[in-house]
Formats: structure tokens, C-alpha cells, sequence
């Protein structure tokens, strides 16, 4: 098992993504530690790691509240030791071009999208520089590299994203902490039914978004938390400040 013995810390793990690479790490040997705002959804997704012989522990909290984070990863060290990697899945995705976009649309979108990142890194970089080791992935999107319509905050967020990502891993390099960027494209996720639900016609935009990746179709939750594996592992110990795309080939057609 790639994970044997890690622990692992994953927001926004009840539900799509999240939840799936919470999932996954478990199989893979490490103890998940389930971050979300939706206790019910977290106590579900542990009781499937239990039933499946994993080790996971549900920690409801606003990713966008400081001290929950603080509290989260000290109750982590406390219960199981020094973390081994951070995956940032938690998001938000509300819609809306520039011109309708209001204000606290724009920062309750960089609230949990940036912000919830951030906090999350800042909390577990401590520890990991204290240990001279650790794997932080976070998540963005394809559209914040090739850009999009009618979701201003949610796509400029994740290109914030990027760059915090980027300029993490250049500075934590010589400490041992790698840090990468997932860029998933169109992901059947619940986050992917709300935004097509937004649009006019939801089938319309489904096939449209469809259309746009090369291979044909939506991707799936277990395709993406299996590259976060791959960067939170030892597969990838040269690996740091990459952006890992899991497009169906978005970005090149």
C-alpha cells in the first residue's frame, strides 16, 4: 500500500472528490482525517472507510474558519502523530460573469475556495518543517489555466489558487515539503450537477461541457483522487510546484 502507516488530513471530504480521495488514501493504508461542513456527509464517509477495514476520524468545520483549523490539525498530532499529507478538495461554485457578480459573491466564493486553502497549508506547515517532510495537494481547475464564462469568482479563485500552490512549494522546497496543484477538468461530481443546474438549459450545457473534452466524457471522482495519490505519495518525491491536469484533454483540444 502506497499510504501504509501516513495520515492524511482531506477538506471538503464529504462528497465528489473529496470524498473519493479520502476513500482511496484509507485503501491505501493511511489514517483520513475528514474535513467538511457537512458532519452527516462525513460521518458516512467514515463509517464506509470503517466498514472497509480504514481508519478515519470526521472533524466537521468550516475550512474558512482559522481556528478550526488550528484546533483540527493539533486534535490530529494529538490522536495519530505528524501529518503526512494535506489534499484541499473543499469548494464552493456559485456562478455569475463579472458584471453580475456582487461582492459577497465574489468573497464568500475566495472565502472557502482561497481562503480554506490557506489556512489549511498554513496549519500543517509547522509540524511538516519540523519534520522535513510532508505532500500538500491542492485543487484547481482547468478553466482557471484556459478560463471560462458565467463562474468569474469560482475560476479566478482557482488560478489564486495555483499561484499559492506555486509559491508554497518554491518556498518550502529546501524543507523537504512538496506542494502540487491538481487541474481536473468536468468532474461528475455534485459540484458539476449544481452548475450545470444553474444554466438555462441544464442538457444543453451537459452535452456542450461534454463536448469540450477531447476523450468524450466527464471525468470521475475516483480518476482525479487517484493522481492525488499518486502526488501525495512517494511515486511523486521529485514532484513539486506542478500543476497534475486530469482533463480528458480540456486543455489541448
Amino acid at each position: 500500500m502506497k499510504l501504509a502507516g501516513r495520515v492524511g488530513i482531506v477538506t471538503g471530504a464529504a462528497s465528489g472528490i473529496g470524498r473519493a480521495t479520502a476513500e482511496l488514501f484509507a485503501r491505501e493504508g493511511a489514517r483520513v482525517a475528514l474535513v467538511d461542513r457537512d458532519g452527516d456527509g462525513l460521518e458516512s464517509v467514515a463509517r464506509v472507510i470503517s466498514g472497509g477495514g480504514g481508519v478515519a476520524r470526521a472533524h466537521p468545520a468550516d475550512v474558512a474558519d482559522e481556528r478550526a483549523a488550528e484546533q483540527t490539525v493539533a486534535a490530529v498530532l494529538r490522536e495519530w502523530g505528524p501529518v503526512d499529507a494535506l489534499v484541499t478538495c473543499a469548494a464552493v461554485s456559485i456562478g455569475g460573469d463579472a458584471l453580475g457578480t456582487t461582492p459577497e459573491v465574489w468573497d464568500r466564493t475566495f472565502r472557502v475556495n482561497v481562503r480554506g486553502t490557506f489556512l489549511w497549508i498554513r496549519a500543517v506547515l509547522p509540524p511538516m518543517i519540523e519534520r522535513r517532510r510532508g505532500s500538500i495537494v491542492t485543487v484547481a481547475s482547468q478553466l482557471a489555466i484556459a478560463g471560462g464564462r458565467g463562474n468569474v469568482s469560482y475560476i479566478a479563485g482557482k488560478g489564486a489558487v495555483i499561484s499559492l500552490a506555486r509559491t508554497v512549494a518554491l518556498e518550502q522546497a529546501a524543507s523537504g515539503i512538496r506542494v502540487n496543484v491538481l487541474v481536473p477538468g468536468a468532474i461528475e461530481t455534485p459540484l458539476l450537477e449544481r452548475s450545470m443546474a444553474r444554466a438555462p438549459d441544464p442538457e444543453a450545457a451537459r452535452r456542450d461541457r461534454r463536448a469540450r473534452h477531447p476523450m468524450g466524457r466527464f471525468g470521475t471522482a475516483a480518476e482525479v483522487a487517484r493522481a492525488a495519490l499518486f502526488l501525495a505519495s512517494e511515486d511523486s518525491s521529485f514532484t513539486t510546484g506542478s500543476l497534475l491536469t486530469v482533463d480528458g484533454g480540456w486543455l489541448v483540444g
